[in-house]
C-alpha cells in the first residue's frame, strides 16, 4: 500500500490469505456457549417516503460483520467457543436491527452488511485453527440465507427499520466463488475451477483466490444462475445496492450485464460499490468508464493517511495524493476506509495512539469520497491484524453479546459524532473541490469549496508533537463574512486579510461560516 508522498497508483497487492486453503470440513465444535439475552427490539416510525433523497456522494457508510456485532436471537447460535477467532459468535440480523439506534445516533446514513447466504456447514483448518464461514464469504447455497444470521423476514425487517431511520442498506455479494468444498463442486462440477481438479488458472479471472473454488462466470449458464439468485435477494429485501466482492476476478462482460440487469430489474438507481483489490483512481477507471459500477474502494487512502500522520513523507506529497483523488471518473465515487476486515486496523497500526487516530478520522471525514467506518473503530476497537481485525463489537456496560463487557471509548465516539455532524451540515466536505492553502512543515491546511451551495470550509491539521501555526489568505468563499467558527472545537475568528491558525500538538481545526 502506498505511503504518504506517493501520488501515483500503488503496486496492486495480492489479496491477503484470510481465507486460507482448506482441508476437509470437520464437524462443528459441540461445546455449548451460554445463551445470550436478546437486546430489546427498537420502536420505529416508518415515514411515508422511506427512500433517502441524498446523493450517494454525501453518504457516511458503516460496515458491519454481522456475526460480530449483536446477538438478537440466541436460538439460532452455532454451539461452540465464542471466544475462538474462527467460530460463529452469535451476531445476527435481529441483533443488528435492535441496535440500529447505535448507528443513527452516530450520524451514519448507509449500512453495509457482510454476505448473508447459507454458508458451508463445517469448518476448515488451513488457517491453523478451526475456521467457519461466520463472515459470509463461503456460500453453500445461493438461494437460502444462513439460519445463524436469521430468516428472510429478519432481513426484510432490518432493511425496513434502516429505511425508517433514513439509512440505506448495501448487501455484500460474491459472484467469484462459493465456499470451500461447497456442494456446488458435487452438484455442478463443470461450473467451477478448483484445486482438487487441477483446473485453477494463473490469471485474475481463472485463479482460485485463496484456494476457493472459482465459478466460471464466463459461462452463460453459470452467470445467469448467480445473477438470478442475487438479484432475487435484492428485489425481495429492498436493499439499496450491492457491495461487490472480488471484482477483478470476474470479467468486464459479466459486470456490464450485471449493471444492465440491476437497473432493469431492481431499480435504475441501484447502487454498486466494487472491491477491486488495490484499487485507486487509476485502477478503478476501467470499471468506471464503461459504467460497470458507481463506486470503488480507494485502498491507497489508509496507507497515505497513516503515513502522513506518522511523519513519513512531506506534507505537500500527501496533499498531492488527496488532489489526485479528484481525477475520479465523473459521476463515480471513491470509498475510503481506515480499517476493514481484510487489512490491519488503523488504530492498531498507530500502536493505539488515539490522538493520531482522531486526526486520521478527521481527514477521512473532511475529504472527498464516501467515508467507510468499520464497525467499532469509532469506540476504539483496535482490531489488529487478521483475525483480530474481526473481533466483537465492544458494548461496554450494555448487555449485548458477544461483545458485552468489552471496553469502549465513548469520548472517541462523541468525536466521531461531531465530525459526522459537521460533514453532513457542510456540503463542501462531501461535494467540494480541494485546494491546498499551506503544505509546509507539519501543519497542513486545505480548503473545501462547493460552488453549488456556496459553502466553504477550511481544515487544518498539525501532525507535529509541538505547537504549530499557519497564516493563509482569507478564503474568497468567506468574502463579506464577519467571522467564522471552529466547527470542531468551538470559538470564533474575526475576518481579516489573512486567516491566522494556531494549533496545539497533534490537533485539528475545521472552520466554517457561523450559522
Amino acid at each position: 500500500m502506498c505511503l504518504a508522498g506517493c501520488a501515483t497508483a500503488p503496486e496492486t497487492p495480492t489479496r491477503p490469505a484470510t481465507e486460507a486453503v482448506a482441508t476437509q470440513p470437520a464437524a462443528p465444535v459441540t461445546e455449548a456457549a451460554p445463551a445470550p439475552a436478546a437486546p430489546p427490539a427498537p420502536v420505529v416510525q416508518v415515514p411515508e417516503n422511506k427512500e433517502p433523497a441524498r446523493p450517494w456522494g454525501d453518504e457516511v457508510l458503516y460496515f458491519v460483520v454481522v456475526d460480530r456485532f449483536a446477538d438478537g436471537d440466541p436460538t439460532n447460535n452455532e454451539p461452540g467457543d465464542v471466544k475462538a477467532p474462527g467460530t460463529f459468535h452469535g451476531g445476527d440480523l435481529k441483533g443488528l436491527t435492535a441496535k440500529l439506534e447505535e448507528l443513527s445516533s452516530l450520524g451514519v446514513t448507509a449500512l453495509w452488511v457482510t454476505p448473508l447466504l447459507k454458508q458451508i456447514p463445517g469448518f476448515v483448518t488451513g488457517s491453523g485453527f478451526p475456521d467457519w464461514g461466520y463472515h459470509g464469504y463461503w456460500a453453500d447455497d445461493f438461494h437460502a440465507l444462513d439460519p445463524r444470521f436469521g430468516t428472510e423476514a429478519d432481513f426484510k425487517a432490518l432493511v425496513d427499520a434502516a429505511h425508517a431511520r433514513g439509512i440505506r442498506v448495501l448487501l455484500d455479494v460474491v459472484y467469484n466463488h462459493p465456499g470451500y468444498n461447497s456442494r456446488y463442486l458435487k452438484d455442478h462440477p463443470d461450473w467451477l475451477r478448483s484445486e482438487d481438479q487441477g483446473t485453477c488458472g494463473q490469471d485474475d479471472l481463472t485463479s482460485c483466490v485463496a484456494g476457493l473454488p472459482d465459478f466460471k462466470t464466463e459461462v452463460p449458464e453459470v452467470a445467469k444462475y448467480l445473477l438470478d439468485a442475487q438479484l432475487d435477494w435484492a428485489k425481495r429485501s429492498g436493499v439499496d445496492g450491492f457491495r461487490l466482492d472480488t471484482v477483478k476476478h470476474v470479467s468486464h462482460d459479466f459486470w456490464k450485464e450485471h449493471r444492465r440487469r440491476t437497473r432493469a430489474e431492481v431499480s435504475p438507481d441501484f447502487f454498486l460499490l466494487g472491491e477491486v483489490w488495490g484499487g485507486d483512481v487509476q485502477v478503478l477507471e476501467p470499471y468506471f468508464t464503461p459504467d460497470e459500477m458507481d463506486a470503488g474502494f480507494d485502498f491507497a487512502f489508509q496507507g497515505n493517511t497513516l503515513g502522513f500522520l506518522q511523519g513519513r513523507g512531506r506534507t505537500v506529497a500527501f496533499d498531492r495524493y488527496l488532489q489526485s483523488r479528484a481525477k475520479v471518473t465523473p459521476g463515480h465515487h471513491l470509498a475510503h476506509f481506515l480499517s476493514s476486515h481484510d487489512v490491519d486496523g488503523a488504530l492498531h497500526q498507530l500502536q493505539g495512539n488515539v490522538t493520531l487516530f482522531r486526526l486520521a478520522a478527521t481527514l477521512q471525514l473532511t475529504t472527498s469520497g464516501i467515508p467507510v467506518i468499520y464497525y467499532g473503530e469509532e469506540v476504539g476497537r483496535a482490531g489488529g491484524d487478521w483475525p483480530r481485525n474481526r473481533s466483537d463489537m465492544p458494548w461496554g456496560r450494555q448487555a449485548v453479546k458477544p461483545g458485552a463487557g468489552k471496553k469502549r471509548d465513548e469520548a472517541l465516539r462523541e468525536y466521531y459524532k461531531r465530525l459526522i455532524s459537521i460533514r453532513r451540515a457542510h456540503p463542501a466536505l462531501s461535494r467540494g473541490t480541494h485546494e491546498p492553502l499551506s503544505t509546509e512543515g507539519d501543519v497542513y491546511v486545505f480548503q473545501r469549496k462547493d460552488a453549488g451551495s456556496g459553502d466553504t470550509v477550511v481544515v487544518a491539521v498539525n501532525r507535529g508533537k509541538t505547537k504549530g501555526a499557519a497564516s493563509v489568505p482569507w478564503p474568497e468563499g468567506w468574502t463579506g463574512v464577519a467571522e467564522v467558527e471552529d466547527l470542531l472545537n468551538g470559538g470564533r475568528t474575526k475576518a481579516g486579510a489573512t486567516l491566522e491558525l494556531a494549533l496545539p500538538p497533534q490537533s485539528a481545526r475545521i472552520l466554517g461560516r457561523v450559522k
